[in-house]
């Protein structure tokens, strides 16, 4: 019972802090509404091999995670904690999984403090309670390069304490994991590893990784995985998705969606401060650092080339979204994991340049913990910088509750950095850094309660409103001059039987057979106010909602 009480302490964390209130605020536009509205709409057609939005084909992801999202919502309802869900558990998986490798290949202590690194960092935690694709698709690439080096290790290392299983169950699990990886995002996971085997390769002048044939052979499972979908879209509705989807990803690395461009360092900063407190150890980690066996050497190495792949990769691609970079947690946080280990055992000073990071890194989050619901309630002292942005200042016009306890969590933080440095200048190390990460992990669970729902309100949730009022009805509903994909999911739409319900134009200036309600931006009032054909019949928060009667 002793060995399987720290995956029974993770199980019970993890529920804990990953399940409670996550479906209590409504899905954000674009991914976490775009990905429960495709599995809603497998539901509802009964085809779970077409991934569709709008019931239109949908050629950016293949559909593992939205059969997972499906399955959730066959047992919880069409709702937003149904969408979540899947995540909270993957979340707690992942937890499980750090701490059984962590333990492996150092021990159970470590395998702890790594848990703790990746728990108590703000998105690490954050990303567990949300309704994206990402954290399934980090597990399975972290999972896919482990077994490939347990298959080396197994066969070349002596220090590695191997499980007397055959290499060919370490290669075949790669092969599985990789698969599963494609089957969950595309061939972004084969661009990653890739990448991450060609650098390790290179640097060690050329050294064999593994044999042509057992590279096809790894490749040619994980294509399997992969074509036990592909193969049965492909004969059902033809080979237009592998055309499109081959399209959209040329296209993501060299385009940016609107609304997502950025500049060259994004992915550094969200790193930076998204990853705090495990960021401020982790700079450290990129020096030498002496580990016991070849093995942590090894693995150090690769996860290092992991988080450099990770990061320039999507600093090259044109779409800055936060996510995009979500796969380096898992070295970020080893590297961190390393160091603290390092911290407490006295072989690294704990020098001015971590106290500098934890304290200017956490005033930040304090600030606007603190500042938020002061500005919330004098939105008046923000409203001059949005002067030429008709649609923000609308929206800062919601009517949002500032209680004034919005506080809290910055409270938290900073109790828990007070705290950190108490117990650490008493050399009570271990109970600092415990206390530090376990205190970030509840501020940021009480900073979603607190921000999550009053972010939604300014930026989406009369959309939102406005779309679940329509549920039911018989009616087309479209978006003018913005991408959204609220109206589908919130409104329940169910199959068009009209080919021009999505034809704006037609909307607008022909004769239609149902009520039609237009969605647009605020800025575009006076546009819609001059065509004659419809009425406005109200405007919130950035929205202006037009009607036009059946005619």
């Amino acid at each position: 019972m002793k060995k399987y009480f720290p995956y029974i302490l993770i199980l019970f964390s993890g529920g804990l802090f990953f399940i409670p209130l996550t479906g209590n605020v409504n899905l954000f536009d674009w991914d976490e509404v775009n990905f429960a509205e495709i599995a809603r709409e497998m539901i509802v057609t009964g085809d779970w091999l077409k991934v569709q939005v709008n019931y239109s084909p949908f050629y950016e992801k293949p559909p593992l995670f939205f059969w997972l999202q499906a399955i959730s919502m066959k047992v919880f309802g069409m709702n937003e904690f149904a969408a979540r869900f899947p995540n909270a558990v993957v979340g707690i998986l992942t937890l499980m999984v750090l701490y059984g490798i962590g333990s492996r290949l150092f021990n159970a202590r470590f395998g702890s403090i790594w848990v703790m690194a990746f728990f108590g960092s703000i998105l690490p935690h954050m990303y567990f309670k949300s309704g994206i694709i990402d954290p399934l698709f980090n597990l399975f690439i972290f999972l896919g390069i482990y077994f490939f080096l347990k298959h080396r290790w197994n066969k070349d290392s002596p220090e590695y304490p191997g499980s007397g299983k055959p290499q060919s169950v370490y290669f075949l699990s790669s092969g599985l994991f990789i698969g599963l990886a494609l089957l969950t995002k595309g061939p972004v996971a084969c661009l990653i590893l890739a990448l991450t085997f060609i650098i390790y390769w290179l640097s060690h002048r050329g050294r064999k990784l593994t044999t042509l044939f057992q590279f096809f052979f790894l490749t040619l499972i994980a294509f399997v995985v992969m074509f036990t979908w592909l193969g049965l879209e492909t004969l059902h509705h033809g080979t237009s998705f592998i055309k499109e989807f081959l399209v959209y990803q040329i296209r993501l690395f060299t385009t940016h969606d609107a609304g997502h461009a950025g500049f060259p360092g994004f992915h550094v900063i969200v790193l930076l401060f998204g990853c705090f407190p495990a960021s401020v150890f982790a700079i450290r980690g990129f020096y030498k650092i002496n580990s016991a066996n070849q093995v942590q050497v090894d693995f150090r190495k690769w996860m290092i080339i992991l988080f450099f792949v990770v990061l320039a990769l999507f600093s090259v691609v044109q779409s800055k979204i936060i996510h995009y970079s979500s796969l380096a947690y898992f070295p970020l946080t080893f590297i961190a994991a390393i160091v603290i280990r390092d911290i407490i055992d006295g072989n690294i000073m704990f020098t001015n340049l971590f106290r500098f990071g934890l304290i200017s890194i956490s005033s930040v989050i304090i600030l606007l913990c603190c500042a938020s619901p002061f500005i919330g309630r004098n939105i008046d002292l923000i409203s001059p910088f949005f002067s030429n942005n008709i649609d923000a200042l609308s929206s800062l016009e919601a009517d949002v509750r500032w209680t004034g306890w919005e506080f809290l969590p910055g409270l938290i933080m900073l109790i828990t950095l007070m705290l950190f440095f108490f117990y650490k200048a008493k050399k009570y190390l271990v109970t600092a850094f415990w206390l530090l990460f376990s205190g970030t992990a509840v501020m940021v669970f009480t900073g979603l309660i607190f921000f999550a729902g009053r972010a939604e309100m300014y930026t989406q949730n009369a959309n939102v409103e406005f779309c679940k009022r329509l549920q039911g009805s018989d009616c087309y509903i479209k978006t003018s001059g913005f991408k959204s994909y609220i109206p589908y999911f919130y409104s329940k739409r169910l199959p068009q039987v009209n080919e021009k319900s999505d034809d704006i134009g037609w909307l607008t200036w022909e004769p239609v057979d149902k009520e039609v309600y237009i969605i647009a931006k605020s800025h575009l009032r006076e546009y819609w106010a001059g065509v004659p054909t419809v009425e406005i019949i109200s405007e919130k928060n950035g929205f202006l909602f037009v009607k036009r009667k059946r005619n």
